[in-house]
């Protein structure tokens, strides 16, 4: 698949087949995703827990999960990345404080969206989740205070005969302005 491919095929998947697990080495291969990912100053401040155990994925859904949109679908992901941030490190405080601008959660988005890209060329699917309790994740797999819980990955195989609603995207000339905010990019055919 060309990168063109792999982010066409991308969508967010929300029924898997709990029965078929994430081999190690897919799990790997998204780590190694994500490590190669930039930073600001090349600070590498993510970490990852990636979750496999049938019991803490349960509780991850059950307990991890804020009100309203309790997104039961997780139950049955057979793998989900936890994504973390070190926060002790000099670009997330002093960066930070200078700028206004959290590089903390710009980086781990951009790997996570590493992970996100390899996972949907190794023909798995993926549903981001940033409506979550951080407290309650960081109790559920014992990640230290200093650590920022931003946002979970479910990932596995699409369960057969479901699958995921593509969505409409707006069209560039509503994204993408020339120059200035508000003139338009000018369209190819």
């Amino acid at each position: 698949m060309t990168l063109d491919e792999i982010i066409l095929a991308r969508c967010s998947v929300r029924a898997y087949d709990a029965e078929r697990p994430v081999p190690a080495e897919h799990i790997a291969a998204l780590g190694e995703a994500a490590r190669l990912a930039p930073s600001a100053c090349n600070s590498q401040t993510w970490r990852f827990v990636a979750v496999t155990d049938r019991e803490r994925i349960h509780r991850l859904c059950d307990e991890g999960m804020r009100p309203v949109i309790r997104n039961k679908w997780l139950r049955d992901a057979p793998l989900v990345m936890v994504g973390c941030s070190q926060l002790d490190l000099v670009a997330n405080t002093l960066g930070s404080k200078v700028t206004g601008i959290e590089y903390f959660q710009l980086d781990l988005g951009i790997a996570m969206e590493h992970m996100a890209l390899k996972a949907t060329e190794l023909g798995l699917g993926t549903c981001w989740i940033g409506w979550l309790k951080e407290d309650a994740i960081k109790a559920i797999l014992g990640i230290p205070d200093r650590v920022r819980v931003m946002a979970l990955l479910a990932v596995g195989y699409a369960k057969e005969g479901q699958p995921p609603k593509k969505r409409s995207r707006k069209p560039l000339r509503k994204i993408l302005f020339s120059d200035t905010w508000g003139q338009s990019f000018p369209e190819r055919e």
